[in-house]
């Protein structure tokens, strides 16, 4: 197996081996390679440990062409693998390696190749892309602290609803027979826990028809500007989570500017590019609405002062930046700080969260003893 962009550069490669082709074959349009290229999409850690060995071998002072090379036969993910044989190919035959990255937008983001860019033009390449892997490494510690946070209330909310279900459908319905057969008046929690089960049993596919439609419309409002706006709204103003989401943007905001300033790349440019990747819309539209001021002479504080969803302490930082000429250095010192706080904030959540789901398990137990037990508790009573 050889990773090449196409035909000519599987000749070249096989030929620098020593060896000569009788005849290649193609293997990119196989079912096997198109299955992992969907169930095997290119994650923040795959482009940490690329960037990290590449960066490792550009200071090992190999040809550029050839470190990609090498970097793509160490790398473990198909859809990678084959981008960057193609980039390496591209590189090869002239193209800058940012150009080459640019063309990939899906895996290589606006951000990453504006450093990369930055680091080619300052010929710190290598160091570009060490400091570059450690600030991706950074946000997917972040991003995994976060779902690791979700995974247990998740689980746990998961499994309550699944045996709520089974007790709706198979263990309600043979013990509330019992109850109907001997006639009389059942209180009101007890007829509506019945009403739900035999919805459940009787109509179950309406339900699970409703169940796809809704699905299909969110993901289909969520796609739209105004879906997009809305959720972006809802985010932001959700109880204890809002904050936590702002504080999320704000590290992404900073960690961000910090690369790129670091990078060398312009105060301008890098607004613009972090508003693309800062991930929500009210603060996409505060950082271009900071970039206008800037290019206009004005100061990047001025904007973030004016706004409500940032800390106050995030402009003053700046501002004092803007004074001493080191924004790089306080957007440093926001990221630590706010990360830090991040930190605190899912500890507390998760020792707030264990709580409140037994809490709520507690309450669904004592309305099925309530709706179904108790009606039993008394029939039994009076024989």
């Amino acid at each position: 197996m050889i990773n090449a962009y196409n035909r000519r550069a599987a000749t070249e490669r096989i030929a620098e081996m020593g060896l000569s082709a009788s005849s290649i074959k193609d293997k990119t349009d196989s079912l096997e390679l198109k299955l992992l290229s969907i169930f095997q999409p290119v994650k923040i850690k795959d482009l940490v440990v690329f960037s990290r060995q590449f960066s490792v071998m550009i200071s090992a002072n190999l040809a550029l062409v050839q470190a990609l090379r090498i970097a793509a036969e160490q790398t473990v993910n198909t859809a990678l693998k084959m981008t960057v044989s193609e980039v390496a190919y591209e590189v090869d035959s002239g193209s800058s390696l940012s150009a080459a990255l640019a063309k990939r937008p899906k895996i290589f983001s606006p951000f990453y190749t504006n450093v990369i860019k930055s680091g080619e033009t300052s010929g710190r390449l290598d160091e570009v892309l060490n400091y570059l892997a450690d600030e991706m490494e950074k946000d997917y510690d972040m991003s995994s602290k976060i779902k690791g946070a979700m995974i247990y209330p998740a689980f746990v909310l998961g499994g309550l609803f699944v045996v709520g279900i089974l007790m709706m459908v198979v263990v309600v319905p043979k013990l509330t027979s019992i109850l109907t057969e001997n006639g009389g008046s059942l209180p009101l929690s007890t007829r509506v826990v019945i009403g739900i089960s035999n919805f459940l049993i009787n109509f179950w596919w309406l339900l699970a028809i409703l169940i796809v439609i809704l699905a299909i419309a969110i993901r289909l409002f969520a796609n739209t500007p105004g879906g997009i706006r809305m959720i972006d709204y809802i985010k932001l103003k959700l109880p204890v989570f809002g904050s936590l989401f702002q504080l999320i943007y704000i590290t992404r905001f900073t960690r961000s500017m910090n690369t790129l300033i670091v990078g060398g790349v312009t105060i301008s440019k890098s607004l613009d590019v972090v508003s693309e990747v800062v991930g929500n819309t009210y603060y996409k539209e505060l950082i271009e609405k900071g970039k206008r001021d800037v290019e206009e002479g004005g100061s990047l504080s001025r904007v973030f002062l004016e706004s409500e969803t940032v800390p106050k302490m995030v402009p003053q930082m700046i501002i004092v930046g803007e004074k001493t000429g080191k924004l790089d250095l306080v957007f440093a010192k926001i990221t630590d700080f706010y990360s830090r706080e991040i930190n605190n904030i899912l500890t507390n959540l998760v020792a707030l969260l264990e709580p409140s789901i037994m809490v709520v398990m507690g309450v669904a137990v004592g309305v099925m003893v309530a709706a179904v037990i108790m009606p039993m508790y008394n029939l039994a009573s009076n024989f």
